[in-house]
């Protein structure tokens, strides 16, 4: 049930990027404006991890993921009537605040209904669910676009999230921790969040304003550190991230991260304008990575019960860029020999990280914090994205388009050396097993 709560929010976040040009002619929206189905999406995932996190720590993880199942559902119901852009975009925002309670909470319930010695395995299981709906979103999206209208992208979301509801009731009943909910706080961490994703937004198209955004949103940071500076359980884990290897997990995790998106939304480009494929041959030539990953992930997480995760979260960042670099500096050849064996590392390599990473970062949190761990991991993924999102817009402003792919391939691979070089720090701070 809790993975299909994950195949829920990964595959609906993946679908909508391909209906864009479908929902700008029935809703006679310009294109440009179509962006914010999925950038309202993303936002509210973000802003929502953190708070969720709490929320599940306060009120019990079951009742606030629950909770976030049926927004989610009820929204994505809301989505399939959208008359307008308006109205879409707001159902999409409120969407991705059911996703982020989801994502936040799924961490917690699955610790709690887990034995320890097993997770490790259900964390590799999690990470190739998620690889494999990422993965499947385009062509489920085209599927479904084949026979049917857009809004059946998210009508298909409503007995998907009935069944987990129903299914819900065999979730362990935990009871929250009684402390009081900083309100001032949540918001401050809202505004936090919206002024970064802006600012981001804006870095390429208009520096200085996006620039302003961004600083602002850290200064928001500080004003959020300020106010729960003598709170036994913040919304922002200070607690958690005064433990080195949850610190240094979450560090990993954004570089990694970081690289990832920088690759995802290079690749593509490199593959049309360097190699010269057809946006078809280009899709094929993308599918070893994520296929890679989902061999690796579970494999990962068997190996993370019984060895050290630092040194397999090093040796992933490690293939990882080693497989980033062979696709960035390789001669392009007449049938990408170079390019399919980098990106299969590059995925073998992000499946062996992933999943040990994760576990680290569930497993150095008190059960008691765990919504916190949770959010936290969601919040490391989503900034790293949200970073190298940020770094290919400013390489496509300053580059010509047919170098920008190779100077963003060889830029994801050294921040995947420097998550493998972070992650091995970690050694010293845990056993085996």
């Amino acid at each position: 049930m809790l993975l299909l709560s994950l195949v829920l929010v990964v595959l609906d976040g993946a679908i909508a990027n391909v209906a864009l040009p479908s929902i700008a002619t029935s809703l006679g929206a310009h294109p440009s404006d179509t962006v914010w189905v999925v950038s309202s999406y993303q936002l509210a995932v973000l802003v929502a991890l953190l708070p969720c996190g709490a929320l599940g720590e306060i009120y019990g993880p079951r009742r606030v993921f629950l909770f976030g199942v049926a927004l989610f559902t009820l929204a994505s119901a809301a989505c399939a009537l959208a008359g307008s852009l308006p109205v879409l975009v707001a159902a999409r925002f409120a969407q991705g605040l059911g996703g982020g309670a989801i994502m936040a909470l799924a961490a917690m319930n699955l610790r709690f209904a887990v034995p320890q010695r097993m997770l490790g395995t259900i964390i590799g299981f999690n990470a190739m669910t998620i690889a494999i709906s990422a993965a499947a979103g385009p062509g489920v999206a085209g599927a479904i676009l084949s026979v049917a209208s857009w809004p059946w992208l998210f009508a298909v979301n409503i007995p998907l999230g009935a069944v987990i509801l129903l299914l819900g009731g065999f979730l362990g009943n935990m009871d929250g921790v009684t402390r009081r909910l900083n309100v001032g706080a949540l918001l401050v961490n809202t505004a936090m969040f919206i002024l970064f994703f802006s600012g981001a937004e804006q870095i390429a198209s208009a520096p200085i304003s996006g620039a302003v955004l961004i600083g602002s949103s850290i200064l928001c940071l500080f004003v959020l550190l300020r106010l729960e500076r003598n709170t036994t359980a913040p919304i922002v884990p200070t607690d958690l991230l005064a433990e080195p290897g949850f610190r240094v997990a979450v560090i990993a995790s954004v570089a990694c991260f970081t690289g990832q998106m920088l690759a995802y939304v290079a690749l593509p480009f490199y593959l049309h304008h360097t190699m010269g494929m057809t946006p078809a041959l280009t899709g094929l030539y993308m599918m070893p990575w994520p296929i890679a990953t989902i061999i690796a992930a579970p494999i990962s997480g068997r190996l993370a019960d019984r060895i050290k995760t630092a040194w397999l979260c090093a040796s992933g960042g490690a293939l990882l860029a080693t497989g980033l670099l062979i696709a960035g500096l390789s001669p392009p050849d007449a049938k990408a020999i170079a390019f399919l064996i980098g990106t299969t590392l590059a995925g073998i390599g992000f499946g062996l990280f992933q999943t040990p990473n994760n576990r680290i970062l569930l497993l150095s949190a008190p059960k008691a914090r765990s919504g916190a761990a949770g959010a936290m991991q969601g919040t490391a993924r989503l900034l790293g994205q949200t970073t190298g999102a940020i770094s290919m817009s400013i390489i496509f402003a300053l580059v010509p388009v047919d170098h920008a792919p190779k100077i963003a391939l060889v830029l994801a691979g050294l921040c995947a050396a420097v998550s493998a070089v972070i992650s091995l720090s970690r050694a010293r701070y845990e056993t085996a097993g």
